[in-house]
């Protein structure tokens, strides 16, 4: 960033941008874009002529109103090297005042006298004329200066605004050399335009006090006012009678306000609240004052509206004896604009309002302004979404405020990051427009905004760009000509951007156009335009930042689920799983392949959402995985993770993160056995799975309802089941059955009908739940499981029961090598037979009897000696001395896997040995 001394480096990057060098040091924003402007309009900083202008108006009525602040200002000045100037809205200078008179000749070439025009587009950066540009004040020191001539001088300028339309009346301007310029200067400035602006507003408020006093006046000469004689130009409204409720003032203000801005001579009739009504009466004032003044009085009564007095027989208020105004003239007061009320007919009347119609206007105006922007705050930012948002902004401000209007946003807004400035990547969000044929750039289409459209400047430079006419405009042609031409024969005549920005980084830019609209855009229109960019913008914000934590949680969720479904023929799955989309939770689904090819599938739900309710979602799933390894039965599973998550609550960490949040989930944990299809399941305050038949019955098993998992201490049961090869089971979270506009009950009902008609596979089963019972907006995570189940028939196992005589071990050896050799499994021969002879050997030997060997021929080949005894092996490296100890050893460097299960009556040692690669999948379907 350029300081305000460093004048000599300032200079060199001046130059190395009138070069078209790139800046090595940074330049302020505001004089950057004037530079840019300034070279966009092909000024020469070296052949600069200030213009003058002979017919400037010096006495005009804004140079009249400013000038007790203007001697104020120069008061403080006095006897320092400071000159002052004020100018029109057009930068041509009213006033100058030189607060040493030596100075005179040092200012020659600023020409500063009456007369000269400033406008940046003829001179180039300056203070004045960029405040004008910029519509802000401006500090504009040495080398800042586009032209050369005026680089050894420092501007002060402050814009004068229109306290009523919001309009520049003009600029008020300090000014010295630079060596002894300073920023305070622009502080001194601001507090005498702000001086001027009230002195513009007492001038309004002495015009219509004086309104109001004459028509007080004239009512009175008339003899027929029933205001009290207390009353005074303060007063908006006097009584005479009941005095009007607040809500019945408000609805007449409204309306009084309509005819005063129109100018409209009438009686007309208004709809007051619960049912009443009353009518407006306005009419015309003139007494010498300047613009004719406006009266609105309410009448109330039996007689108000009634047509009474035949139509040509006009007569006045005013009659005896007219009051004067100030200046001696005589006060008019314009007759009804329909026959008044009989003598006979009791009519209540209470002034509402007077003033002037261009007042009047811009008090229309102001309210439907403040009420577009109390729409805009209700309805701009429903949701998190940012094109939506965007929508929203596009809808509000057509056709209330403009024909068409555009919203374009980087590209990484929509995916929830920051831009990089000034945006490179664009994207067309949102497009409102009042009918079609506009040839704008349609909602979803890419745009590169050339360096010299009103767009890429408004970027750039984080300011507002208006242009009045696009008739006299040429930087928003220079993107695509043709399209311009187009857009220009639609009729758009007018146009302003604004930058939507947040937290100080500019999002994208929001484009305002008009073409049936009467009148183009003025400085009061740019205000508003600012200020709804600013709401929307906030909203924008808020919602790409949700985007990018939403993004966050949900590759943190879909990171911590399984990517793929594990190879097993126990059951077909199907599953899928859709987030919430207000915010991610933590439901989940696995399925777990288990020793003796069965299967465990498992579906959970953590309660909450958001990144704790993932995160917890991983650590449990996590759990599920390695209690299952272990081979615990279904209750045992469920009792651990129901511990686990106990220890969670109290784990200091968690209490820390959120202590207000408790963890808790529900679970719902079924092993299937393809060889006996036998299913045994155990929920923890999860829903009841459903299962259909083979033949289409539809039933939900009856799971005892454990507690949901936190609880601690309480026992979790068992329902085992017999399924049929062919039934599909299905497992699911609470939010596929329920949502805020339906029950648990409702959605079960409706799951049932549908299981009912739908007789497909797993995944025509998932997808058409998922169709009928998901809503388009969802509250809550849905994860589904649908598995239709397989059995292992007698040509995949092979039983023996085990003698109580290790020499048998020799003939089951040989029983072996047979049923492998119908397997086609000779390669194994050796190795299972080893596998065998151990295992049988320590079974017989160790093991209470009946024990048993069963092969299961499934994507492995599996060996399971299962006896009455609890004790399991333990594998261990023997010494060299001893004499046994090995065997388990030489099994688990043979098997693939190896492991210990325990069952009601004992355990069963398992040892899986993978297939050789020449085994024809088929054959294990």
């Amino acid at each position: 960033m350029a300081i305000w001394d460093d004048s000599r480096d300032l200079e060199g990057v001046r130059l190395k941008f009138l070069s078209g060098e790139p800046l090595e040091c940074a330049v302020r924003s505001v004089v950057l874009s004037s530079w840019q402007r300034c070279q966009h309009r092909g000024i020469l900083a070296d052949r600069v002529s200030i213009p003058y202008f002979m017919d400037v108006d010096r006495d005009e009525a804004f140079a009249r109103t400013a000038r007790p602040a203007l001697e104020q200002l120069q008061s403080r000045f006095s006897g320092m090297d400071i000159v002052i100037a004020l100018c029109n809205s057009r930068a041509q200078v009213l006033e100058r005042w030189v607060g040493v008179p030596s100075l005179s000749r040092q200012l020659e070439s600023l020409r500063l006298d009456p007369g000269f025009g400033w406008l940046e587009g003829a001179v180039g950066t300056n203070g004045i004329g960029t405040a004008l540009a910029d519509r802000r004040p401006a500090f504009i020191r040495g080398s800042e200066h586009f032209a050369d001539v005026n680089r050894y001088f420092a501007c002060a300028a402050v814009p004068v605004r229109d306290p009523l339309s919001g309009r520049i009346r003009g600029v008020i301007n300090v000014s010295s050399l630079s060596d002894l310029g300073d920023p305070k200067m622009l502080t001194m400035a601001r507090d005498t335009a702000a001086a001027v602006e009230r002195l513009l507003l007492d001038e309004v408020e002495d015009h219509e006090k004086s309104l109001l006093r004459l028509f007080l006046q004239a009512q009175r000469a008339a003899g027929r006012t029933s205001y009290p004689a207390s009353f005074s130009a303060g007063d908006l409204i006097g009584t005479a009678g009941e005095p009007l409720r607040p809500a019945d003032l408000e609805v007449l203000r409204h309306k009084a306000a309509e005819l005063i801005s129109a100018g409209r001579v009438a009686v007309v009739d208004v709809h007051l609240p619960n049912g009443r009504r009353a009518a407006l009466w306005s009419r015309t004032m003139e007494g010498g004052l300047g613009p004719p003044g406006m009266i609105v009085e309410a009448l109330r009564g039996d007689g108000a509206l009634q047509p009474l007095e035949p139509a040509g027989r006009p007569r006045t208020d005013a009659s005896p004896g007219p009051p004067t105004s100030p200046n001696g003239s005589s006060v008019r007061i314009a007759p009804p604009s329909r026959p008044r009320p009989e003598e006979d007919v009791a009519v209540d009347r209470w002034l509402v309002a007077v003033g002037e119609p261009g007042i009047g206007r811009l008090a229309v105006r102001a309210r439907q302004r403040l009420e577009l922007l109390c729409k805009a705050a209700e309805c701009v930012g429903t949701t998190l979404d940012v094109t939506r948002t965007a929508e929203e902004l596009a809808h509000v401000a057509v056709p209330a405020f403009a024909d068409y209007a555009a919203v374009d946003l980087a590209a990484s807004v929509l995916t929830g990051d920051e831009p990089v400035s000034p945006c490179q990547d664009m994207r067309r969000v949102a497009l409102g427009a009042i009918r079609p044929g506009s040839h704008l750039y349609p909602a979803g289409s890419g745009i590169q905004f050339d360096q010299a459209t009103p767009q890429q400047l408004c970027l750039t430079s984080g300011q507002s760009v208006l242009e009045a006419s696009l008739e006299t405009a040429h930087g928003w042609k220079a993107h695509d000509p043709a399209r311009a031409e187009r857009i220009r024969e639609a009729g758009i005549h007018s146009l302003v951007v604004v930058p939507l920005r947040a937290r100080g980084v500019v999002l994208g830019v929001a484009s305002f156009y008009r073409s049936e609209l009467p009148g183009a855009f003025e400085e009061d229109d740019l205000s508003l335009a600012e200020e709804l960019a600013s709401r929307a913008a906030v909203c924008i914000d808020n919602a790409r930042r949700y985007t990018r934590e939403h993004s966050t949680a949900l590759a943190l969720q879909r990171s911590l689920l399984p990517h793929t479904l594990p190879e097993q023929n126990a059951v077909e799955v199907a599953c899928d799983y859709l987030p919430a989309q207000s915010a991610v939770g933590g439901d989940w689904f696995d399925v777990i392949p288990l020793s003796g090819a069965r299967v465990a599938l498992v579906v959970g739900d953590v309660v909450g959402h958001g990144l704790q309710a993932s995160a917890t979602m991983g650590r449990l799933r996590t759990a599920v995985r390695n209690f299952s390894d272990l081979d615990l039965p279904a209750e045992d599973v469920l009792a651990r993770l129901d511990d686990l998550v106990v220890r969670l609550d109290l784990d200091p960490e968690t209490e820390a993160a959120d202590p207000a949040e408790i963890v808790g989930a529900s679970c719902l944990y079924a092993v299937y056995d393809p060889t006996s299809r036998h299913c045994t399941l155990a929920r923890a305050g999860h829903p009841a799975p459903a299962v259909v038949f083979p033949d289409g019955a539809v039933d939900y098993l009856d799971v005892p309802a454990g507690p949901p998992l936190g609880l601690g201490g309480l026992p979790f049961e068992t329902l085992d089941i017999q399924l049929p090869e062919g039934s599909q089971l299905i497992l699911y979270t609470d939010g596929l059955i329920e949502h805020r506009n339906r029950d648990a009950g409702t959605g079960l009902d409706r799951m049932r009908r549908l299981l009912r008609e739908t007789h497909g596979p797993p995944g025509e089963t998932c997808r058409a739940l998922v169709d009928a019972l998901v809503p388009a907006q969802r509250s809550d995570d849905v994860a589904l499981l649908v598995a239709r189940t397989r059995s292992l028939d007698d040509r995949h196992i092979a039983r023996w029961e085990l003698p109580d005589d290790p020499a048998a071990v020799s003939h089951l050896r040989q029983e072996v090598a047979r049923q492998l050799s119908a397997w086609q499994l000779g390669e194994l021969a050796f190795t299972t037979e080893l596998i065998v002879s151990e295992l049988a050997t320590n079974a017989i030997r160790y093991a209470a009897q009946p024990s048993e060997l069963r092969l299961i021929l499934d994507r492995a080949l599996i060996c399971e000696v299962s006896d009455c005894s609890s004790t399991s092996p333990r594998l261990r490296r023997a010494a060299i001395t001893d004499e046994g100890g090995r065997g388990l050893f030489l099994v688990a460097q043979l098997a693939q896997r190896w492991g210990t299960r325990y069952t009601v009556s004992g355990k069963v040692i398992w040892v899986e040995e993978s297939l050789p690669a020449t085994t024809p999948p088929a054959r294990l379907q």
